[in-house]
């Protein structure tokens, strides 16, 4: 029987495994060990956080009480440094030692800081926690000259919320138009068109260099043309937090090996989240690293401790909101054989179904909730559909559910 369960990091998918566990009628001792004050969600940190708009304790993923009422234990400020799975001890950084039946590692990654020359600079920055979001807004300030680097989904929304506060904005990416194999080409320029809409300058460029100067720091862009900002932003991607693992001596191939149980090469051990990679049918999977799927990683962990059966599977699904636009994306668009467009790109509200053959196999949503959440159950569902029903933006799409 287990009585004992640590998590380790609070952010979405440890929260989602200790809700989970105690909605699934797990009684015995649950322990939750993270580094901040308190778990937060993290989508804010680009965008109303980042604006002040939102303080710290308005993006706690769960209020104070939520642990008291759902007896869980949280350890903050603090972090474990070592995980010896044969015996069931975790160390934190203080030596307290724990003991556990089962521990969950929802270690989640740090913001990847490329090799760049001068990468180093005080006035570079990265956007991963809180510190990081409270120290470049106070470099965000009116008319301060912002390079962001990297147009996806955290440089795109950075980009966003710097605008609006007033900054002269730079937002590169070696990539015409960023996130075209997620959206579709035409859907991915037109987004990407509304930063030039809203005062980004955009560049199809890749930073060489960065060096300090009396005016602040030069970007060395690969043109002939000189680029001199307040404040650079790194908006390249995440590199997920597998030390902890490795040491433990786990499977880790550019990310913590786990089964479609979450159960690691050691079954005392489970992981959930952004540093995770599931094995199927002997094929390691691409991360993950969305919002949701965190949460159905914590969710079938849960179910995997529990002994109960898993949650059904859904097709995946994320959002980016960016100059007042909100974008939803479900399913796998780059898998699709054809395009079907419900409206007019740039014309909101629109989107985009991804079909093989009869089937919808992703889809695309700019404002259009509706849309994507018809689409996700025509997915999980497999339901044929007609092309041109889908198209019509008078068919009720509640309709095509029936099949």
């Amino acid at each position: 029987m287990i009585g004992n369960v640590i998590i380790v990091g609070g952010g979405i998918a440890g929260i989602a495994t200790a809700a989970a566990l105690r909605s699934g009628g797990f009684v015995g001792d649950l322990t939750l060990v993270d580094a901040g004050e308190f778990p937060y969600d993290r989508p804010p940190l680009s965008k109303h956080f980042l604006a002040g708009k939102k303080h710290h304790s308005e993006i706690a993923l769960q209020p104070a009480q939520w642990y008291d009422d759902n007896k869980v234990r949280l350890i903050a400020r603090s972090q474990v440094t070592a995980l010896r799975p044969d015996t069931g001890e975790v160390e934190l950084r203080d030596g307290t030692t724990l003991s556990a039946d089962r521990v969950v590692l929802a270690t989640g990654g740090r913001a990847a800081q490329p090799p760049i020359p001068g990468g180093e600079s005080s006035l570079v920055h990265v956007l991963r926690s809180t510190t990081d979001a409270e120290r470049l807004r106070d470099a965000l300030q009116p008319g301060a000259r912002v390079l962001v680097v990297g147009a996806g989904l955290i440089g795109a929304e950075v980009a966003s919320t710097a605008v609006d506060l007033g900054c002269a904005v730079t937002l590169v990416d070696p990539v015409s138009p960023p996130l075209s194999g997620t959206l579709g080409a035409e859907i991915a320029t037109w987004l990407h068109s509304r930063h030039t809409e809203r005062g980004v300058t955009t560049l199809r460029a890749s930073v060489k260099a960065l060096r300090d100067t009396v005016s602040g720091i030069r970007a060395d862009l690969g043109s002939t043309d000189t680029h001199t900002f307040d404040a650079v932003v790194l908006g390249v991607g995440m590199v997920p937090a597998t030390e902890l693992a490795e040491a433990a001596g786990l499977e880790v191939d550019r990310g913590i090996v786990v089964d479609s149980t979450q159960t690691t090469s050691n079954p005392a051990v489970l992981a959930v989240g952004d540093p995770t990679r599931t094995r199927l049918d002997g094929v390691l999977l691409p991360r993950a690293e969305h919002w949701e799927a965190a949460q159905h990683d914590g969710q079938r962990a849960a179910a995997t401790i529990l002994g109960t059966p898993p949650p059904p599977t859904t097709a995946s699904w994320f959002w980016t909101d960016r100059h007042g636009v909100h974008v939803e994306v479900v399913g796998d668009m780059a898998a699709a054989q054809h395009t079907v467009l419900r409206g007019t790109v740039g014309d909101l509200p629109f989107a985009a179904f991804g079909l093989t053959g009869t089937r919808v196999v992703g889809a695309v949503g700019a404002n259009d909730a509706a849309a994507i959440r018809a689409a996700r159950r025509l997915i999980d569902r497999n339901i044929e559909v007609r092309a041109d029903q889908l198209a019509d933006t008078g068919t009720d799409l509640r309709r095509l559910l029936r099949g």
